[in-house]
């Protein structure tokens, strides 16, 4: 029962996360990290290159909820240490990551 309950959370946590890759690598203007900022396409040299790799960053944070989401349903406390484990580490990390994005291709 537990481990049903834990899959019908993280898939859609896992969704998001994955929604929010894909929406960055369809994006047409920059995307932007930190919520109620914008990113000026003139600030970027290479929006397309730009707007990819943001997309990789946060297809690769949600894959943790996908295995998460997997390993919790079979051995849900394996999947809450994989989760716990891969928030502690990523959420500090994505704002390092695109901090080198940004700078990569900013003009």
């Amino acid at each position: 029962m537990h481990n049903m309950i834990w899959l019908i959370i993280m898939l859609p946590c896992s969704a998001l996360f994955s929604g929010i890759g894909i929406y960055a690598l369809r994006r047409k203007k920059p995307m932007w990290f930190w919520s109620g900022s914008e990113v000026s396409e003139y600030a970027i040299s290479d929006v397309p290159a730009y707007n990819r790799a943001n997309g990789i960053m946060w297809l690769a944070f949600s894959a943790v909820f996908w295995v998460s989401a997997i390993l919790g349903y079979l051995q849900i406390r394996a999947g809450a240490v994989l989760l716990i484990t891969g928030c502690v580490i990523g959420i500090p990390v994505l704002p390092i990551i695109y901090g080198k994005i940004y700078s990569k291709y900013k003009q």
